[in-house]
């Protein structure tokens, strides 16, 4: 099996969900080679791509791993022989990706079964997204409720919706909570991209130094996603780090980094905005709150929890509310489903259909047909071409003269003059672009 995955987080969920959906069966979900497969991990060359650090934080191991561009990743598929090829990528790479495999695989008598999907919540550009992903032989919906919208947005525009799979998160897990730590742990989880603005995410900042100076006797942690310097899915401009620097935390707050799973195991009350995290602690029964104090709305996310229970503000924190669940809600996200009164299984189940699928696609006499994606020249002229040309393919999927490739690995020159560029780059998303972005509204 190989993933292509373009960030740390969907690294996370490509490599789980290939250990997920083996034709083998499951095995360790930190350990897909446990599984009794190969798997072969790409890294797709950008903004966000991981650094070590993050890449051991996320504790998935792979046979090999190494970083591509979108040219140099179709050679590897054009040369290499795999039976499932997992896209962990933003729509426009899965696109790009589609139409760069049909065109390299047009002359093979077998090609891998193509699976894509999301890597959380998915509460905007829902039929831009999923177009995009049209094209996948499997495109899998986290829970129930995505699986009945993604089918209503490819049914709503004459597309082939039998890719639309139902899952579940591939990283979901631990122990379930059973009752109060010593010492009580509230944990915030931050996202790097919601809220936007600095003084939405100071207010909530402040708030959150609050209820650490309101409750001494509990610890208080600020889960952060990356250091600065580095970039996940999205790009982070207000660093809660550097926010927290022109405060003065009481010293039962801290900062933490870490896998999630392992923060969990001693949280006691999980707040976020609209994080993924949120369904990770509905899974193990721990209390969650997704924060009112901003609105509910779409530019947050947390519109998505809309019907769950969980949402309250601070204020009704500080008060000591702690909402409760509501039951049909959190199964139909695909989360905690064997203890649910509606559930329809369990989470241990929850990959079967998506793994049975795989297995008569493999055994398909003659093999698979073609790739065909929605998008078309003829049926996005003025849309498809510009998402080719970002990963340099043309607009039939080959890729365009000049297109950045190398035959081997780049020299230790060559490393050290991309790291400075993709320094340089943060550094101005970071730095530089707030400050132009300040002085232009003055």
């Amino acid at each position: 099996m190989a993933v292509l995955a373009d960030s740390d987080t969907r690294w996370k969920w490509g490599a789980l969900t290939a250990n997920r959906v083996a034709p083998t069966g499951p095995g360790d979900p930190g350990d897909p080679a446990g599984s009794g497969i190969r798997l072969d991990g790409y890294l797709l060359r950008g903004r966000a791509t991981p650094t070590a650090r993050q890449l051991g934080e996320v504790g998935v191991r792979a046979d090999s791993l190494r970083e591509v561009t979108a040219v140099e990743f179709l050679r590897a598929m054009r040369e290499e022989s795999y039976d499932v090829l997992v896209l962990a990528l933003v729509g426009g790479g899965v696109q790009a990706m589609l139409h760069g495999l049909k065109r390299i695989w047009e002359d093979r008598p077998k090609r891998p079964v193509v699976v894509t999907g999301y890597v959380g919540v998915v509460y905007e550009k829902l039929a831009d997204g999923l177009l995009l992903r049209h094209g996948a032989d499997l495109v899998l919906a986290n829970s129930r409720q995505d699986a009945d919208r993604f089918r209503a947005v490819y049914e709503g525009v004459g597309a082939d919706a039998s890719s639309v799979t139902e899952v579940a998160l591939p990283f979901l897990g631990g122990a379930p909570y059973t009752g109060e730590h010593d010492p009580y742990t509230v944990v915030f989880a931050a996202q790097p991209s919601v809220p936007e603005s600095r003084r939405d995410r100071m207010y909530l900042l402040n708030r959150l130094v609050q209820h650490a100076r309101r409750h001494p006797e509990r610890e208080v942690l600020l889960k952060l996603r990356s250091k600065p310097g580095e970039h996940t899915t999205h790009i982070e401009e207000v660093p809660y780090q550097k926010l927290v620097q022109r405060l003065d935390p009481p010293p039962n707050l801290r900062l933490v980094y870490g896998h999630m799973g392992e923060v969990l195991d001693r949280t006691d009350l999980l707040v976020t905005v609209s994080s993924t995290a949120a369904l990770e602690s509905l899974h193990r029964r721990i209390p969650t709150v997704v924060l009112t104090d901003l609105g509910v709305r779409e530019a947050l996310g947390n519109h998505h929890f809309v019907g769950s229970g969980c949402l309250a503000s601070w204020d009704q924190l500080d008060a000591g509310h702690r909402p409760e669940p509501d039951a049909q809600w959190v199964s139909r996200q695909g989360v905690a489903v064997g203890d649910t009164p509606s559930g329809g299984g369990s989470y241990a189940t929850a990959f079967d259909t998506a793994r049975e699928r795989i297995a008569k696609l493999l055994e398909r006499p003659g093999g698979l047909p073609p790739l065909t994606p929605y998008y078309t020249p003829v049926t996005a002229p003025g849309y498809l071409p510009g998402i080719l040309a970002r990963h340099h393919l043309g607009p039939d999927g080959t890729p365009l003269p000049g297109a950045p490739a190398a035959d081997k690995e780049p020299g230790p020159v060559r490393q050290i003059v991309r790291r400075a560029a993709r320094g340089a780059y943060r550094h101005g998303v970071q730095r530089v672009a707030p400050v132009i972005r300040r002085m232009g509204e003055l």
